[in-house]
């Protein structure tokens, strides 16, 4: 639950400074992608400290490398995190860390289906409907730069591949 909070919570806080005349604040995506990353940092860092054990024994026994594949995601997730802070690599994190969340899922559903003790809910609606949140922020934070860019013309060399040309250079 604490990493709804911490998106809900922050999300809320950042709009409010928003409305009290911090500028740069006032936007839904701005305070939207402020939460996200402060749930992924929070979820990140569990990764390491905290809650590391049970992240590890959530990881299905088919896959290989437990300990690895927790370290992995958490340097992903705060990777991402600081991504979104970022407005030209936010698309890119948001994208990244939603397909994250899609490929961790199953560990979810293995924890809770093998019992697995990790402190977090064992209800799978529950758990399920707190990542359908999680994904649908990301999605939003995507969607909504997609749509600004094709407002703007172009969905912005920030943006591009590397090694993309824009219209302009061709």
């Amino acid at each position: 639950m604490a990493p709804l909070i911490a998106l809900v919570g922050t999300t809320a806080l950042l709009l409010a400074l928003g409305a009290a005349g911090v500028r740069p604040l006032r936007s839904w995506p701005t305070a939207l992608r402020g939460g996200l990353a402060a749930m992924f940092t929070l979820t990140g860092v569990s990764h390491f400290v905290g809650m590391r054990e049970e992240l590890v024994s959530m990881v299905p026994p088919a896959l290989p490398t437990p300990e690895l594949l927790v370290t992995v995601t958490g340097i992903l997730e705060l990777a991402g995190a600081a991504g979104l802070l970022w407005a030209r690599t936010s698309p890119w994190a948001a994208a990244g860390l939603g397909a994250l969340l899609v490929a961790m899922f199953p560990a979810n559903v293995y924890a809770i289906t093998a019992q697995v003790s990790t402190g977090l809910t064992d209800d799978l609606p529950v758990r399920t409907a707190m990542q359908a949140v999680f994904l649908a922020a990301v999605i939003a934070v995507l969607v909504h730069h997609l749509r600004a860019g094709r407002r703007t013309g172009s969905a912005g060399a920030a943006t591009a591949a590397p090694g993309a040309r824009s219209a302009a250079e061709h």
